[in-house]
């Protein structure tokens, strides 16, 4: 994910800043605990493919 894609991409549920997990292929919102896949470079921002995530995940994810 390059930097200019990831700052205009926003969580949609808070709007708040994603975090790109290269090892995890994943777009992750800090705020809603919320982790949404990346299928063949397209984001799927969509509240029905994000996964939760534990605070023990969250805690791994750089800031």
């Amino acid at each position: 994910m390059d930097e200019r894609t990831l700052a205009i991409l926003a969580c949609p549920l808070c709007k708040g800043r994603l975090v790109w997990c290269k090892d995890k292929q994943e777009l992750v919102c800090r705020g809603d605990k919320l982790a949404y896949p990346v299928r063949d470079d397209i984001p799927m921002l969509l509240t029905t493919e994000a996964r939760e995530l534990s605070n023990a995940e969250l805690e791994k994810i750089p800031s």
